[in-house]
């Protein structure tokens, strides 16, 4: 639905800097996925301003408690003298 309400309204003009490594990845982004830079910006720019980003509140622990106890393997490697023999030096 948005993208027809760009298609078949006024839209405004809006300059913008980039760095050529942001540059770089926005032009291969919109290759591969067949569309423009415009477009592109516009998406993000939607989805920013919606508020439907990619970063979740909360502590670490909120984020990443459910892999606490995933890894097996050694303990806490500071607690033995044979790992940190070489630390600091």
């Amino acid at each position: 639905m948005i993208e027809m309400y760009y298609h078949y309204s006024f839209m405004k003009t809006l300059s913008l800097k980039l760095p050529p490594e942001l540059d770089a990845k926005l032009t291969t982004a919109a290759r591969q996925s067949h569309t423009t830079k415009s477009e592109l910006v516009r998406k993000a720019l939607e989805a920013y301003l919606s508020g439907a980003s990619t970063l979740q509140k909360g502590s670490f622990l909120d984020l990443a408690g459910d892999l606490i106890g995933c890894v097996e393997g050694l303990g806490d490697l500071s607690c033995n003298p044979d790992h940190m023999k070489d630390f600091g030096k």
